[in-house]
């Protein structure tokens, strides 16, 4: 990276960006980016060393998978587009490790950080390492592929079609689910600890986190990445590093080349390079798969350096820390030996009160974001995410401290105060311990954050022992107390940024369904009570918390007032740091056809979708007739309520509008044909059929009452039905793709008058001069100026056979 000048650093994402939106089968993604691509590589060939030799394919792949991603459907690609470098020595190698970018774009917007911005990373890498007169021991290969936004479909084609696929043996994902910032490694393996260490070892400026990776991998993110394709598909093990930062903009027009920092830029390309080279030379790779001895618990310092060891190691250390914890309890309950039993219900009451008082926070602040979110006054912390902290926090940390002072007037009036402090010190501890023990049991690497709450906490009150039975709060005490929790503590704030950077900006585009104050107001409640789980004692131990209680409430008070007056608008046109509501609108046109191929039915609208929670209500004053009288109803007969979905997103996207509007007639329209009904064995019907049409399709598939799907032509023949039970196929085509042919399969009673399946097509025109009528582009111009609207055009037809 160093070796390449400032100008060069910039000038590969300022030109791919300068493309413009780069959509699957558009000339932008399949020609303009190709060629620019192919331009600097032959470049980069000319110029490299004799160490190295430098191959150069372009691969058109055409295949179909299934994913559980979701909801679950199947996909169909054809034709898509792969850009495939590779380095290797003089004399060739046998392995090779992958980088893995993509550099295809959603519509409608640049993709500089999603995912331009790693594409120049790579060829800037490229150029460094073949400029290079150290040879390598294995091969590096460089896939820019380029159909990565239609659900992963271009590393498919690569992994399960390329020939150098069966060369792989590890591979480094680069993604963004932000714009610039940090790079963070979100997801390790599967298994192989060697690659984590890998990164730890060569990784100038690490920040990782087994967290990220569990929360990523529990799929409460609506996201995914190539590394689940090159993962189950390939099953090569791989790292897999995203931008996290301002993820308000990402997959929006904001997201351009000028918003990510060169220094966001330089450290990737650091990082990233210097990862590769430890892996291009190193003797693990050559056997990657004897190295396959279960997980890893990674996390960084702060940025400075990343902490791994295996996870089995890991659960050694948790159960001796448990052990250790438990240990330490029974003695004090135990001691002396007549009041034991006496002790026990000490601690089990604090243990009891404790608890009770996580719950009635819980229970209290989701009742202030339930109320919030039914007078409409969702995401007020959106654009100022210091009022989530004000409303939700101070409440959080007032029920908190009010239970606890309540427990102590009146349950344990005329009890000793550091006898208090110490017991509930105890609770929380004991506390701490069960949930290690149970999060171990689980099998979770982040089990590592309760150890440190159990080890440090447990440390402090060994050596400060004595203070503890010394009347009052001390100040030697307090400063004593605090150096002991200071470190995890510290941990736990950075680790609190890192998720609220990565989980606020993802409440904007988290569907109409999830109540996004209700989210982020049990984060906060999570992060108070582990914050709060040895301050409790504190409680118990000061003389008065009525300032500290005054302060909270009037604190929360004032910003539950002005969260009600609407004067903290969600969103955000700043130039500087936008923050827009994303809205997606389709000028369609459907038409239901009958048994008889006749329409029995037809109507033209466009449908209006409403990224978040909040639905239009902001944007109903700035175009009055988009409100709630023309919600969109549902076609109970057809697949997903006959509405034209471009991905199986129904169950996140239940309120919707249908503004009418006249009729579209593509100049490229759509052409459907039933080539066959044959009858088959054990009384099936197979339906042959071609289609031809734009670069982007859904097809949505009924069986009727009796029929059953069992077979069809895609995926691995076996059908996989959406969540709702009807069957979505996603399909995307480069250019220059022959018709589509399919067929499916039904078994189906011999009487079925009304057919045996609905069978619905829709066309998506994301580019070119179908994308928007001039209704649809006079609408978008009346739209705000801090939302982002993307707009596009699409017919949708239903058939019954």
């Amino acid at each position: 990276m160093c070796a390449c000048t400032e100008p060069l650093r910039r000038g590969y994402l300022d030109n791919i960006t300068a493309i413009g939106p780069r959509t699957v089968g558009s000339p932008e993604n399949e020609v303009f980016a190709v060629n620019y691509l192919l331009e600097q590589i032959r470049r980069i060939e000319k110029e490299s060393t004799d160490a190295h030799k430098i191959s150069v394919d372009i691969q058109r792949p055409t295949g179909s998978f299934s994913i559980d991603f979701l909801g679950g459907f199947t996909s169909y690609y054809a034709n898509i587009t792969n850009v495939v470098v590779k380095l290797e020595p003089r004399n060739g190698a046998e392995h090779a490790v992958l980088s893995n970018c993509h550099f295809d774009s959603v519509p409608n917007t640049p993709g500089a950080s999603d995912d331009a911005v790693s594409c120049a990373v790579m060829l800037e890498i490229l150029n460094t390492l073949s400029k290079s007169s150290e040879s390598l021991q294995h091969a590096v290969i460089f896939l820019f592929n380029g159909a990565e936004e239609n659900i992963l479909q271009a590393s498919h084609g690569f992994i399960t079609q390329h020939e150098w696929a069966k060369s792989i043996r590890a591979f480094i994902n680069l993604e963004a689910a932000g714009v610039g910032g940090k790079e963070l490694v979100f997801q390790t393996g599967p298994e192989n600890p060697w690659l984590v260490q890998a990164y730890v070892v060569a990784a100038k400026h690490p920040f990782a986190s087994v967290v990220a990776q569990e929360i990523f991998q529990s799929g409460i993110i609506p996201a995914d990445t190539d590394f689940r394709i090159y993962r189950d598909f390939g099953n090569v093990p791989g790292i897999d590093l995203a931008f996290i930062e301002n993820g308000y903009i990402y997959h929006t027009e904001y997201d351009t080349s000028d918003r990510i920092l060169t220094d966001s830029i330089q450290r990737a390309g650091d990082n990233i390079l210097a990862v590769l080279k430890y892996l291009a030379t190193s003797e693990k790779l050559a056997k990657s798969f004897e190295y396959r001895h279960g997980n890893v618990v990674f996390f960084d310092i702060l940025g400075l350096f990343v902490l791994a060891y295996p996870a089995r190691v890991g659960t050694i250390m948790n159960y001796i820390t448990v052990a250790i914890a438990f240990f330490y309890l029974s003695k004090k309950v135990l001691q002396p030996k007549p009041r034991a039993v006496h002790n026990l219900k000490k601690l089990l009451t604090a243990f009891s009160l404790t608890l009770m008082s996580w719950v009635c926070t819980l229970v209290a602040v989701l009742m202030v974001a339930v109320f919030v979110s039914i007078i409409g006054r969702a995401l007020s912390w959106y654009t100022h995410f210091y009022v989530s902290v004000s409303l939700y926090g101070t409440a959080a940390a007032a029920k908190l401290i009010l239970v606890h002072v309540l427990a102590k007037k009146f349950f344990y009036k005329n009890v000793n105060e550091q006898h208090l402090g110490d017991v509930f010190f105890d609770a929380s501890l004991m506390i701490w311990s069960i949930a290690l023990a149970v999060m171990t049991q689980m099998g979770l690497c982040s089990a590592f954050i309760c150890t440190l709450w159990v080890a440090f906490p447990l440390l402090t009150k060994l050596l400060i022992h004595k203070e503890f039975s010394q009347k009052g709060a001390t100040i030697k005490f307090i400063v004593m107390y605090m150096l002991g929790m200071f470190f995890p503590y510290l941990y736990m704030l950075y680790l609190s940024w890192t998720v609220f950077e990565m989980f606020t900006p993802v409440m904007g585009r988290s569907g109409s369904e999830i109540p996004p104050d209700m989210v982020l107001a049990g984060f906060i409640v999570i992060f108070t009570m582990i914050l709060s789980s040895y301050f409790i004692n504190f409680i118990y131990l000061v003389k008065s918390t009525k300032t500290t209680l005054v302060t909270l409430t009037t604190v929360f008070v004032v910003t539950l007032i002005l969260v009600c007056s609407g004067i903290f608008f969600p969103y955000s046109s700043d130039a500087a740091n936008p923050k827009p509501k994303r809205v997606f609108l389709q000028h369609t046109s459907r038409r239901f056809h009958d048994l008889d191929g006749k329409v029995a039915k037809s109507d033209s609208g466009i449908w209006i979708n409403g990224f978040d929670y909040n639905g239009i209500s902001h944007i109903t004053p700035h175009v009055p007739e988009i409100n709630d009288t023309i919600r969109t109803p549902c076609e109970e007969q057809a697949p997903f309520c006959g509405l034209p979905w471009i991905l199986p997103v129904h169950f996140m996207f239940r309120k919707n509008w249908y503004l009418p509007a006249p009729e579209i007639l593509p100049r490229s329209p759509i052409h459907f044909k039933l080539l066959s009904k044959k009858l088959m064995p054990r009384n099936a019907v197979r339906l042959n059929f071609e289609v031809s049409g734009p670069s982007h399709m859904s097809l949505y598939v009924r069986p009727h009452v009796g029929s059953a799907l069992s077979r069809w032509s895609l995926g691995d023949g076996v059908p996989v039905p959406s969540l709702g039970g009807d069957y979505f196929v996603f399909y995307s085509r480069g250019l220059h793709a022959a018709p589509w042919h399919f067929w499916v399969e039904l078994t189906a009673p011999e009487k079925h008058s009304d057919g045996i399946v609905s069978l619905a097509i829709a066309a998506h025109y994301f580019f070119g001069e179908d994308q928007k009528s001039p209704q649809l582009y006079a609408l978008l111009e009346r739209f705000p100026n801090w939302t982002f609207s993307s707009g596009w055009s699409c017919t949708y037809d239903l058939f019954v056979f």
